[in-house]
């Protein structure tokens, strides 16, 4: 099983609006959604708290990602603007199944929040396994980047390849305000995977793929596309980063499969993964010896 680490940072729609959003606040509209037959349609995400089974319908949406199963895709039908509902998943259209997971640290333990609320308010930083349910309790934002884990699957023996993941912003405001909490003491070197690097701050974003390395050996990058089925799974870890916005993205994967072709769409319970910057903000770290969060002095 290869794993893929894909920096992802690009516009397709941008909603636009000025000041500083708090963190944790949504600002999310109608979303543009590809269909599995090529269509687009318009749609009103509904969020999530929790994780759900691939037959499950959004209710509420998270302030950090949890990790979220998908089915694949869903059938195209008519819409209204602002009150389209998502249609449930059409399993037997598509031939694959994925799951997300956004609340990835870096290396296992580094990893920014921004909470809107003072340090002394906020817990200690909780086991990575544990970091979707500490996120929510504390409405706490992806400060700077945002880690997702995508787990891809045939649904048989038959072969389904993977021909590209496509990033697409339907959200861009000022930076989510609040402080910067870092899950992190220090976490020392690791392996760093091959990933596709993409700048998203720039205007025309283009993934660019690039070798990894482990202990000073490279590991060569890895281009799309890649091959399913249901006894070879795929796990891409997608990584979006920003400077200078709160973003509202998702990801969608383009298929193919005994002559067919289709777009699913990855997101956290039917609404977007959420990234903000950080520049500017207060930044904290937790001080073990004296139980407490304590400024960091290089910000």
């Amino acid at each position: 099983m290869a794993v893929a680490l894909l920096t992802t940072l690009g516009s397709y729609t941008a909603l636009s609006s000025s000041g500083r959003a708090p963190a944790g606040q949504s600002q999310d509209g109608p979303l543009l959604v590809r269909t599995p037959s090529g269509g687009d349609r318009l749609m009103s995400p509904s969020p999530s708290l929790s994780s759900s089974s691939s037959s499950a319908e959004p209710t509420t949406e998270p302030s950090a990602a949890s990790p979220t199963p998908g089915s694949g895709g869903s059938k195209p039908s008519p819409s209204r603007g602002d009150d389209a509902e998502r249609t449930p998943p059409a399993a037997a259209d598509v031939p694959l199944t994925w799951t997300a997971d956004s609340q990835v640290w870096e290396i296992g333990c580094s990893h920014d929040y921004v909470i809107a609320k003072p340090p002394k308010q906020v817990p200690p930083p909780p086991p990575p396994q544990d970091a979707g349910a500490w996120a929510a309790t504390q409405q706490a934002v992806h400060g700077r980047k945002t880690l997702v884990k995508i787990s891809v699957q045939g649904r048989s023996s038959k072969a389904v390849v993977l021909k590209a993941l496509c990033v697409r912003v339907v959200g861009r405001s000022a930076p989510a305000e609040g402080n910067v909490h870092a899950m992190d003491q220090g976490c020392g070197g690791g392996i760093s995977p091959r990933y596709f690097d993409v700048d998203l701050d720039k205007g025309r974003p283009l993934a660019r793929p690039v070798d990894g390395s482990d202990m000073g050996t490279t590991i060569p990058a890895v281009r799309m596309p890649y091959k399913v089925s249901a006894e070879d799974p795929e796990v891409l870890l997608v990584s979006a980063e920003t400077q200078s916005c709160d973003c509202r993205w998702y990801l969608e994967l383009e298929w193919s499969s005994e002559g067919r072709t289709g777009t699913v769409r990855i997101d956290d319970h039917g609404r977007p993964f959420r990234t903000t910057g950080i520049k500017g903000l207060p930044h904290y770290m937790y001080a073990t010896w004296k139980h407490q969060w304590a400024p960091m002095t290089d910000g």
